[in-house]
Order: structure tokens, then sequence, then C-alpha cells
């Protein structure tokens, strides 16, 4: 596809950015996104993001744009683009990352959207690697660690890579939260990870069909006690994942089939009737 014909799009504050505006973004690290994919102009799990955006704001600073702003800055987006694409919050502040015009200002909101996307078919296979992510919770920009360690387990014959903590826990994988199971119940790693949109569309599909799950400290030792893992973020509920390091897991297609069901089942928002854009900051 050329690039003139790609849906791709960039506003901040709902309106269109100038490249003055968008360079300063390419070289800062002070930063937080959500990511989600628009399907016949809905989305999924729109609360999680909202919430993930007004929250990481508040932690960065110290004040955060309404929903209100949000969700028509989001509107906007998906109005002018086709039915189907990927679009990506990013809330900064600007004058530079070590401005202290970063504190207690309301940020600015570039909204980019792009070609829907779909996660890789699967299975995976993850190497192991001692990372810990700065600031685990919040869903920031500027981590170089995540594509290096990809590259790496690329270079080593693996597919991605998963994390271990400084406690010999399994987090996340770079770009993927981790899920578990155990034959009968889906298992959380119990470590410092972003609980992504999609774990959490998946968590309370889970429980409103009564299916068990737990949080548990994985270690490479318990791997071997386990009936099946996966991947999984914006882009798909669910990728098997067939060995960590050097275990191997059941591929268990019913896990995936789960997953699937969950996410399947979550409600898919318009934004139709939402308000229009609003102007200012």
């Amino acid at each position: 596809m050329s690039i003139e014909n790609r849906p791709y799009q960039a506003a901040i504050n709902g309106r269109p950015v100038t490249v003055a505006e968008v360079t300063p973004l390419a070289f800062a690290g002070f930063a937080h996104f959500t990511a989600m994919q628009v399907r016949s102009r809905k989305v999924k799990g729109l609360d999680l993001h909202l919430t993930r955006l007004r929250e990481a704001s508040i932690e960065f600073f110290g004040v955060a744009v309404s929903d209100q702003r949000m969700r028509a800055y989001i509107k906007a987006a998906i109005d002018a683009g086709p039915a189907d694409q990927s679009l990506t919050v990013t809330v900064f502040v600007g004058g530079g990352e070590f401005s202290s015009r970063s504190m207690d200002t309301e940020p600015e909101v570039l909204v980019r959207t792009d070609t829907p996307a779909e996660g890789p078919r699967g299975p995976l296979r993850l190497s192991v690697v001692e990372h810990e992510r700065p600031l685990a919770a919040i869903k920031h920009v500027g981590e170089a660690g995540k594509t290096y360690w990809l590259h790496q387990a690329i270079r080593q014959g693996f597919d991605d890579a998963a994390f271990l903590d400084r406690q010999g826990r399994l987090s996340e994988a770079t770009i993927w939260n981790l899920v578990f199971w155990d034959g009968d119940a889906v298992v959380w790693p119990r470590a410092a990870i972003l609980h992504g949109t999609m774990m959490g569309m998946v968590q309370r599909q889970l429980d409103r069909l009564g299916i068990a799950q737990r949080h548990e400290e994985i270690t490479l030792e318990r791997l071997g006690d386990l009936a099946g893992a996966a991947v999984m973020n914006s882009w798909t509920p669910g990728i098997a994942v067939t060995a960590i390091g050097g275990t191997t897991i059941p591929e268990a297609e019913s896990f995936m089939r789960l997953l699937r069901r969950c996410y399947e089942a979550e409600p898919a928002v318009s934004l139709a009737e939402l308000e229009q854009p609003v102007s200012g900051t």
C-alpha cells in the first residue's frame, strides 16, 4: 500500500499537527500512551483505555485531561478515518521532558491512526531475559529495552522475549502480557507489570463466565507444571506460547479458544453519539 493511501492521521487536541509540534515527541521520553484497535468504528474496553490515560497523567503530570475531552479527541480521529484502523493516544507536556513545566500542567493529547493491526499467528517461542521495566504499571514511551531484547531474542532463534525480575519471577514480555493455564484456571503472573487493557477485558469476562483465575508467582521451574501459556496485547486476546527459555509448553488450543471467547464477549462501544471535538485546551 502506498503511503498516500494509508489511513494515517495525527492530531493534537483535536486539530492537525504541524511538523514543529510533532518533532519534539521523537526525542521525548516523558509521555504515556494507550493503543487500541477500531473495528466498524467501535472500540472494545474504552473505559479501560480512559482509566489508563487518566491515572497515568495524574501520576506523571499531577493533572489529567477529562474523560469527556479524551472521548471527543478519539471520536474525531475515528470519524475522520476508515471504519477499521489502529489508534494510539499519547499524552505529553510540551517544553521538554526535563522541564518543570511538566508538573501540574494540563497535558497535550496526540491521537494517531494507521492501518488496522492483527497479532502474529503464533505459536511463539520466548527467550528469557533478566529485565524489569521502570514504572512498569505505566504504558510510557521511550523504552528502548523492549525493542533491544526483541532483537536479541530473534538473533538467538526465538520469536520474542519474556522478562524475569530480580526475584526470579516471570512478569511480562516485550510488548505483551503473559498469561498461563493450569488445566482448570487462568493464572496471571504476580510481579510488577503493566495491567493491559486486553488483560482487563479478559479478566472481567472470565468473571462473567465463572472461569477460575488467580495471580501466582511464576518461576522458570513452575513452567513445567502448567498446561498452556499465551501472550496478549491490544492486537489480540491470545497467541499461544510453546516455549519459554528451555522449557516446552503445550500449545493448549482450548485455552486459546477460551481467551478468544472472552474477547468476543466484550462489547464494542460506538462513539457516534458522543460529543463533537472541543476547542482549546
